[in-house]
């Protein structure tokens, strides 16, 4: 199984005298259309009047079906509200966690999403409301000072990043719980809906809420399009970045000062336990499914978008059912869908991939064996018994027949009543490239590598299979067209290759060499 190939710039980089502007917006507008235009259909569902609905899942006696047809007739404010919020924080998130799987941060959104509930406590001790400009406020100060801790740690400690992240972690969540409680203990304290924060409530989403998502995710699409260059050279090699003169620094901090604002935005409707969930989901099920980053942002981004409809949806069927989990576990299906079926990466690929290769491996050394058959004998007779393929492999008669039939199915052989086995053109072709291949191989690691002849055959039976023709042609210039390997055997050439699919040339009669 190969390892995954990293995500790749998709163009490149000018120098750092050119900077980008509308030309990456539109860039990455053209790319991903869609949250332009829920952005207006955003507008247009918070402007039009409705019923009123206390909470999104509020069921009473209704059935699933009418929920569901209650819930895409949109009458509900809440419901309005707890879906836009959902599929805007989707959007943000998706698009910042993208960088944040890349550079290898998923702990650090963790920490932060953990990190602001102080910060959401003092923004309601502010005027003891939940003012969403005071708490969005005091959240992000939180954030940017856990952000800060953690530099401070690891700048001036031995200890490393993980480390530094878990202790912010703890402390700052830790303080929050503190200043959560007393405030519950307040006269008021059990209707301020302050716990809403920890696990999230989509239905305590106001328009004030969906107006601060929509600036913030509008935000976020603006300076990623505009300043997309920067993020992705910073994102893959910063040391390069800060050699060509990139601000490094100043890109890094941008970045944790948005994902700060994507978090903090969306703690009314996941909560603090699940932000980080949003923002590391929809990004790693991106990761699998493309190596190009503005695929993975667009992607990101969509899948974001969906986890949020489906939580908010998923969540109305029921009666008082949280969003913010079933947000989560969209994304995490969606995740999973990427991880199985991914048509790259996806676990079922890989094992299809693994699965046809072993079978061609398996064919290919039966024809080889039958190769090493005929030649034992200087090439008498054109056939082989399955008797000798067997005694060759030394495999069952049994296991020799079964390999016969596939190579009867895929056109390189064909068998008699009698057990014989003819190779055909293309059979007997592919029969000399990988012995060509097998003893090309263990003479380039005697002549080149300098190893030992008796030390170089199972490296051979590895590399035989994957070399390629460019490759092939390569070591042959290296080792002058020899004609034998390190024990004396013959090399096939191209001649005798050709001779499998009737292929005759005037050089075929001239022998192997450089002609060719």
């Amino acid at each position: 199984m190969s390892e995954r190939m990293p995500i790749k710039a998709d163009s490149r980089l000018p120098n750092n005298s050119s900077r980008p502007r509308a030309s990456h917006f539109s860039l990455l507008t053209s790319h991903s259309s869609l949250p332009t235009v829920l952005l207006s259909s955003f507008l247009f569902l918070l402007s039009s009047s409705a019923l009123h609905a206390a909470r999104i899942g509020d069921m009473s006696d209704t059935s699933v079906w009418e929920q569901a047809v209650r819930f895409f007739t949109f009458q509900d404010p809440a419901v309005r509200f707890a879906l836009l919020g959902s599929m805007l924080l989707g959007i943000s998130c998706g698009l910042l966690g993208s960088f944040i799987v890349v550079r290898k941060m998923a702990l650090f959104g963790d920490a932060l999403s953990h990190a602001v509930l102080p910060g959401v406590a003092l923004g309601f001790l502010w005027n003891m409301t939940k003012d969403p400009i005071a708490i969005f406020i005091g959240a992000t100060l939180a954030g940017l000072l856990g952000a800060a801790a953690v530099h401070l740690i690891r700048s001036t400690t031995r200890l490393k990043e993980d480390t530094a992240l878990g202790l912010v972690l703890a402390s700052f969540f830790a303080v929050g719980i503190c200043l959560v409680t007393m405030i519950q203990r307040l006269p008021t304290g059990n209707k301020s809906g302050i716990d809403k924060f920890l696990f999230g409530q989509a239905a305590a989403i106001s328009s004030g809420d969906v107006k601060l998502m929509a600036m913030v995710t509008v935000m976020a699409i603006v300076i990623i399009a505009l300043f997309y260059k920067e993020f992705l050279l910073t994102s893959f090699d910063v040391q390069f970045a800060r050699v060509s003169g990139f601000p490094a620094q100043v890109i890094h901090y941008t970045l944790m000062l948005m994902l700060a604002f994507a978090v903090v935005t969306a703690l009314q409707a996941v909560g603090v336990v699940l932000v980080s969930a949003m923002l590391i989901t929809p990004a790693a099920a991106a990761y699998l499914l493309t190596d190009k980053m503005h695929r993975m942002l667009i992607l990101s981004a969509v899948f974001g978008l969906l986890s949020g409809a489906l939580g908010a949806f998923l969540s109305f069927l029921g009666n008082n059912l949280p969003t913010g989990p079933f947000m989560v576990i969209a994304a995490t299906t969606v995740f999973a869908a990427a991880f199985f079926f991914g048509p790259r990466h996806g676990v079922l690929a890989r094992w299809w991939k693994h699965r046809s290769r072993s079978a061609r491996v398996k064919r290919e050394n039966t024809l080889k064996a039958i190769y090493h058959v005929l030649e034992s004998r200087d090439f008498d007779g054109e056939g082989v018994t399955l008797l000798e393929i067997a005694n060759r492999r030394r495999e069952t008669l049994e296991e020799a027949t079964e390999q016969a039939t596939t190579l009867t199915q895929n056109a390189l052989a064909t068998v008699t009543a009698g057990g014989g086995v003819f190779l055909t053109p293309e059979g007997w072709s592919r029969a000399c490239e990988i012995v060509r291949n097998h003893r090309l191989w263990e003479l380039y690691l005697t002549n080149e590598a300098d190893i030992a002849a008796d030390h170089v055959h199972e490296d051979a039976e590895e590399i035989e299979h994957v070399l390629g023709e460019e490759v092939v042609r390569e070591l042959e210039r290296k080792l002058q067209y020899a004609r034998k390997d390190p024990h004396g055997k013959p090399i096939p050439g191209l001649s005798d290759i050709r001779r499998g699919t009737g292929f005759r040339r005037r050089e075929d009669l001239i022998g192997y060499g450089p002609s060719l």
